[in-house]
């Protein structure tokens, strides 16, 4: 049986050989832990790593001129860098704003912090999965300290009109955090040019590199305005018995997943030299193969809007009329080898704003290693267990 892997937005594979290659060579011809050691070259080796990790992610994400490598924390991913920031920014008594299309990465931490005396406002967005820049306005007519929001939608795709709202936040005085978790390595961003005051992400997807890395590019001043999320050793001012504030040893307490930033360092090399725009366009040539496949099946109820509707990262669920889409994922996985993700995908806020809760949906994500005869054989899959049930 073939195997056909769709679920690139839960995480990409397979990785580029690059990748893979830079892990090993680390674990088996580097090793040493960075700026715990006696300056060996498996030392500097090390420290070069996490230095050209965090100096490639500055110019992926335009860093901030001031120190931009400084100013870019590596984490275990964007649920990591999210709670980093969130959580060492808000305190009792602020108000915070996101939308209702958010991942649980960020809603979790939102009630937790909820919980403490933080009031949390959900602006609600469109059927289709937008955010409208006047209901940004509004809801901006009260004071708040914070805005976070998504990219773009894990579940539905639909991409985020940020240019608007980080104009919006900017105008009235309001730090804008930006999970990208969805597209970071395949939509061009600028944290400097949009003002954001941290942008927040995961290395494992659209960058293509290993799980358990991820990070955040800071705007220097709001890095200044955040706590540490975890204090400990940091191999810099270890006769200090308090956690240094100096960038980027302040919020990078503990050994660092340094085999992953290997990894990591090879897949920003990667997108850079094959460019994250190619990537898109790949991606998305896919993706319109997808969606009019799917939309001549009959019965078929897609979310999120379509390609010449609005701006869009191929990220497609949908449920078809009389089958439940936990089911017809299992039949898509056992009979015909394609795998996707049924359920809520971590984000029950966007199935109900979409209207696909509690049931949820088949969620299915090309990525740019799949093949145009890969989207038709998917196609013709699903219509024949369609037309089956």
């Amino acid at each position: 049986m073939r195997h056909i892997y769709l679920n690139n937005a839960a995480t990409t594979w397979p990785k580029p050989p690059e990748v893979s290659d830079a892990v090993y060579k680390f674990m088996t011809l580097a090793g040493a832990n960075a700026s715990r050691g006696s300056a060996s070259e498996r030392d500097l080796r090390s420290l070069d790593i996490l230095f050209t990790a965090r100096e490639r992610a500055a110019k992926m994400f335009g860093g901030y001129e001031k120190a931009a490598p400084q100013y870019v924390t590596l984490t275990q991913n964007v649920t990591h860098s999210l709670n980093v920031v969130l959580k060492g920014f808000l305190k009792e008594g602020m108000r915070v704003l996101t939308t209702s299309v958010e991942h649980n990465s960020v809603v979790r931490p939102l009630r937790e912090l909820e919980a403490r005396g933080v009031r949390v406002g959900i602006m609600q967005c469109s059927l289709r999965g937008f955010l409208a820049p006047e209901t940004l306005e509004e809801a901006l007519r009260e004071r708040a300290d914070l805005v976070v929001m998504t990219h773009c939608s894990n579940v539905c795709g639909s991409v985020q009109p940020i240019e608007e709202a980080a104009h919006i936040c900017a105008k009235r005085g309001v730090p804008l955090v930006l999970d990208c978790a969805q597209t970071a390595g395949i939509l061009e961003i600028n944290a400097g040019a949009l003002g954001v005051a941290a942008l927040c992400f995961t290395g494992h997807k659209g960058l293509l590199g290993p799980q358990g890395t991820g990070g955040i590019v800071w705007k220097p001043e709001f890095a200044e305005e955040c706590a540490p999320l975890l204090e400990g050793g940091t191999g810099s001012l270890s006769h200090e018995e308090t956690q240094p504030s100096l960038m980027p040893d302040k919020f990078e307490a503990g050994t660092q997943n340094l085999p992953g930033v290997a990894g990591l360092d090879a897949a920003f090399e990667y997108i850079e030299k094959r460019t994250a725009a190619a990537i898109a366009e790949k991606e998305n040539e896919l993706g319109r193969r997808l969606e009019e496949g799917l939309l001549s099946i009959e019965g078929m109820r897609l979310t999120g809007p379509l390609h010449d509707e609005a701006p869009r990262l191929p990220v497609y669920s949908f449920n078809i009329d009389g089958i439940d889409n936990g089911l017809l994922a299992r039949d898509l996985s056992e009979r015909y080898g394609v795998e996707g993700r049924p359920g809520l995908h971590c984000s029950p806020l966007a199935h109900k704003t979409l209207g696909t809760f509690p049931q949820g949906a088949l969620r299915l994500s090309p990525g740019c290693f799949n093949t145009k005869e890969e989207i038709d054989y998917t196609v013709d899959a699903i219509k024949e267990l369609a037309k089956n049930r």
